[in-house]
């Protein structure tokens, strides 16, 4: 049984086992991540309810990095795309319409302000950081960078 559990991979957003079959359908369909069946689901409802694919391609590219983030986070005044609460970071991932409608641009930085003062920091990733695998492989890498100087000042500050 260890042998066998040896070849299986793990789901990059739980962790549990994965069969190869479970495997390929979810590297097919879900960018080359490999998730379980339930996570496949998750994703799939947080898309129907209007989660962007690149805010997807990011969240998995940083589960799969073993960064602890959150899809939608709900931080009882807005929903955030991701959070990495034990870093208080804040992850926005934004189209075109953030930079050129005043109105969105204008709320976008309301919203980073009530975070900013619960302690969290906002960084914003436009939509063309995610769409290139290699940009987006270097934008988590980055984005890594940050959760660790962010969890450093934490434990300092303790």
């Amino acid at each position: 049984m260890e042998k066998y559990i040896s070849n299986m991979e793990k789901c990059c957003q739980c962790g549990i086992y994965i069969d190869n079959t479970v495997k390929a359908y979810s590297v097919r369909n879900y960018y080359g991540y490999s998730l379980c069946i339930d996570c496949q689901n998750k994703i799939k409802r947080k898309m129907a309810r209007g989660t962007t694919i690149e805010t997807i391609k990011l969240y998995l590219a940083l589960r799969q990095r073993d960064v602890p983030a959150e899809l939608e986070k709900f931080d009882r005044h807005k929903h955030i795309d991701m959070a990495v609460p034990t870093a208080k970071l804040n992850i926005e991932v934004d189209g075109l319409h953030h930079n050129f409608d005043t109105k969105q641009a204008l709320a976008d930085l309301e919203r980073t302000y009530h975070s900013f003062r619960k302690g969290f920091y906002t960084i914003r990733i436009p939509n063309s950081l995610v769409c290139d695998d290699d940009i987006l492989s270097k934008t988590a890498n980055y984005l890594i960078k940050f959760v660790k100087y962010n969890r450093d000042i934490l434990e300092q500050k303790q």
